[in-house]
């Protein structure tokens, strides 16, 4: 009775019989499905984010390697919350909290109350204190790291193939990603699927089957969170795609066009950065505390200390279960917006707030094509690897999707791509410049002149 009476909370507007105002910033998985959930509440919801849309995370690396377009991972957020009449979507980004008055204030000027602050900004890079090296290595958490990316990897053949035509020769085509878990591993199993499958008949002078996927990763496994053996079929499945696996290799220094890892420098025409996150800066926003990762300690409830009026959800979120810490993943993150809504209803109703306790299903990593591991914990255990796993992890990834138009282009792109062995979306946009590249050939950058005159409008029908 006495914890019950505990979790009993009384926000102001309901005892002055006022709709609550719900403001949740983060338009993440978290933040949509609170949003949906708290729909069906008295209360009014305005949803902040500084991107229009919706990026479903899990299927970003396919579009980093051109399997699927943004469009097909991404839903606006209007959109999704179009039938909700009670949720007003906001394209902005909040920059200071008044906590005594319940206030948020956001980068246009605006300033919005609220009853309840729901946090849920989730994760960015963190270069373990080397910010110099976002450039050479980028990482991916977003669409534009996603177009990012695949620029890199498509113009690094791109580049080869033109100086193998010119000089006779070209760099060997290296590609070193730093980081073992389940982003290295699904980004150095798709370099290898789209250089030694997808673009091997693409080419007149290089064969991009001879490209080398390198994996480092500083601790003793990859994929540590999963079970011994599923992280050692996983090497077995990348060794058997091609990749490179390097454990116990601490990287100490990225540069253009190499890495230095141990005692090793590894040339890379393109260097991929998997191997840490860190939570975004919203939490220090708060004024509250947080860990060395940026992330706010919150209790059962998901509240800060002090401050049941506040939910931190997702990778903002620093909470045990079990003696254990809650992965920053998009499942707990579904869960706890889910659960947001319930203890809201709660407060409506009166009633003591349920401690959140997270649900888990088990993991999947995709490899590559036909590659994969799983360790399911629900609706029975198992440990799967290879083409089954392969198959749980596309029919997952689909159910999950937003929106029934990107199931169906996702799935016809898998299926397209699978039956023709071809990719859809090779699309190289914006510079042409590849950081490293001019280092590994000893060549000079061609003069800024002969830039704007090769892509002045009729350059090729003159010449």
């Amino acid at each position: 009775m006495a914890d019950a009476a505990a979790n009993r909370v009384q926000i102001p507007a309901i005892t002055e019989g006022r709709r609550p105002r719900v403001l949740i910033i983060g338009g993440g998985f978290a933040g949509i499905h609170a949003a949906l959930a708290l729909a069906r509440l008295p209360v009014d919801i305005t949803l902040i984010d500084r991107r229009n849309h919706f990026t479903f995370q899990p299927l970003l690396y396919q579009v980093a390697l051109a399997v699927l377009s943004p469009a097909n991972i991404a839903q606006p957020i209007r959109s999704i919350m179009r039938k909700k009449q009670n949720v007003e979507v906001l394209m902005d980004e909040a920059i200071r909290f008044d906590l005594d008055a319940r206030r948020a204030y956001l980068k246009s000027g605006a300033i919005m109350d609220y009853d309840y602050l729901m946090l849920s900004s989730g994760a960015t890079h963190s270069y373990f204190g080397h910010d110099e090296w976002e450039s050479y290595a980028p990482g991916l958490k977003t669409i534009e790291d996603a177009i990012e990316i695949r620029r890199r990897v498509l113009l690094s053949f791109e580049l080869a193939e033109r100086q193998m035509l010119e000089t006779g020769s070209h760099p060997p085509l290296n590609f070193v990603v730093i980081g073992g878990g389940p982003t290295g591993v699904e980004l150095a199993g798709a370099i290898c699927d789209i250089a030694k499958i997808y673009m091997r008949h693409d080419f007149r002078h290089i064969n991009p089957a001879m490209a080398r996927v390198l994996l480092v990763e500083g601790g003793p496994r990859i994929l540590s969170a999963y079970p011994e053996e599923l992280s050692r079929k996983a090497v077995e499945q990348l060794t058997r795609l091609g990749v490179e696996v390097y454990t116990g290799l601490q990287v100490t220094d990225v540069k253009p066009g190499y890495v230095i890892a141990g005692d090793r420098r590894l040339e890379s025409v393109v260097t991929l950065w998997a191997a840490g996150v860190q939570a975004s800066p919203l939490g220090r926003l708060l004024g509250l505390e947080t860990d060395r990762r940026g992330r706010v300690p919150i209790s059962k409830t998901l509240n800060p200390a002090g401050h049941p009026e506040i939910f931190v959800c997702g990778d903002l979120a620093s909470i045990e279960q079990d003696g254990r810490e809650i992965p920053g993943v998009a499942q707990p993150a579904m869960q706890m917006g889910r659960h947001v809504a319930d203890m809201v209803a709660q407060d409506l109703s009166g009633k003591a707030r349920t401690p959140f306790h997270y649900f888990d299903k088990g993991d999947m990593a995709t490899i590559g094509r036909m590659a994969a591991i799983a360790n399911i914990k629900w609706p029975f255990r198992a440990q799967w690897s290879g083409f089954p796993a392969w198959v749980a992890w596309l029919t997952i990834h689909i159910y999950f999707l937003i929106g029934y138009r990107n199931r169906l282009a996702v799935l016809f792109e898998w299926v397209w791509s699978y039956f023709t062995f071809t990719h859809g979306a090779r699309l190289i946009t914006g510079s042409q410049d590849l950081p490293g590249w001019n280092d590994l050939t000893g060549m000079k950058p061609a003069p800024e002149a002969v830039h704007a005159e090769a892509s002045a409008p009729g350059a090729r029908a003159a010449s």
